[in-house]
């Protein structure tokens, strides 16, 4: 209501509006869901300065949510042929592509972007999910460049984690899927990922020695299987939260025994400052408790009130930052 009543106060007298000010006053819209607003105020800001990239992107993006997807491409297209555009404005102009069936211009836009931004997490993430919409299995060397590339972007975890879960490789679906719920804690994809951990857990120790098969694993996979392996008599109670608090435990005070001075790794780090910190227990609970029974869950949170309130605390104030020289899937 005061963006609306600011305009038209500035027009019924007479003042001329600068496209700064009707960018703000978009933008206002687009936080509250108004794009049909944002759209008039913004095609007006463009007007006035068409070289303005922050003003075009946001158009775009108004257009795009509006399935004005035609309109959204022309918007960015000039900045884009200019190798003016940022990461952004490619992601938009590419969602756009892809929604209207483009197909080979949004290929040709992926492969563009990224000659431009090497190290960017998030077209890394879009350019696989393009490839995968195309059931190119490709798609993995893309996340896989994205999270050697720009490790503290979830995306690529999500989508790698699901790849791998789906496939023949045990290891590296666990460990992206659990890195992925570190990075984007509370979110319907940190469920879904939550429920293939479980499963995970359970395809990894179905084999009954986990070394049986390690010809073309490097060693920081040898490793990790060496020190589950080491676990495998607690399986036989079954896999279960309880059961797997055990097995990770003792999985981490073996691999900083052993391993940790040659493979550091952040979900580990993780993993042993929780248990220092007393809260590895609920931890586990937040994830596997909640995967195999949610009302069970919630009736353990309700058993353990301090606990799942330290923990909570804990996700909610740490600064996690994911190390770029830590990327051993080669």
């Amino acid at each position: 209501m005061l963006v609306t009543s600011f305009i038209m106060l500035n027009t019924a007298t007479g003042q001329e509006v600068d496209a700064p000010t009707l960018h703000e006053n978009a933008r206002e819209f687009m936080k509250s869901g108004d794009y049909a607003n944002a759209t008039i105020i913004l095609v007006r800001a463009h007007e006035k300065s068409p070289n303005d990239l922050n003003i075009a992107r946001d158009l775009a993006f108004s257009y795009y949510m509006e399935s004005e997807n035609i309109k959204c491409i022309n918007t960015l297209k000039p900045f884009i042929d200019k190798d003016l555009a940022d990461e952004q404005s490619y992601q938009i102009t590419g969602m756009a592509m892809r929604r209207i069936g483009q197909i080979k211009d949004a290929d040709k836009l992926y492969k563009k972007a990224l000659r431009i931004y090497p190290t960017s997490g998030p077209l890394y993430n879009d350019y696989g999910e393009y490839l995968w919409s195309q059931k190119d299995f490709s798609a993995i060397s893309q996340w896989e460049k994205g999270i050697e590339s720009e490790p503290q972007f979830p995306g690529n975890y999500y989508n790698a984690a699901r790849f791998y879960y789906f496939s023949q490789e045990k290891i590296w679906g666990l460990l992206y899927g659990e890195i992925f719920i570190n990075l984007e804690s509370y979110s319907a994809r940190t469920a879904e990922i939550k429920n293939l951990l479980l499963d995970g857990y359970k395809k990894l120790f179905s084999d009954a020695d986990l070394l049986a098969n390690i010809k073309n694993k490097n060693r920081f996979e040898i490793a990790f299987l060496n020190s589950m392996n080491k676990q495998n008599s607690i399986v036989l109670r079954g896999l279960n939260p309880e059961t797997l608090i055990m097995i990770r435990t003792r999985f981490i005070l073996n691999w900083y025994r052993e391993y940790a001075d040659r493979f550091p790794f952040i979900l580990f780090d993780i993993q042993k400052d929780l248990l220092e910190k007393g809260l590895f227990q609920v931890y586990n609970q937040w994830i596997f408790g909640a995967a195999q029974n949610l009302n069970a869950f919630q009736n353990w949170t309700t058993r353990h009130p301090e606990e799942y309130a330290a923990f909570n605390k804990y996700l909610q104030t740490r600064n996690l930052k994911i190390p770029a020289n830590q990327y051993y899937k080669q």
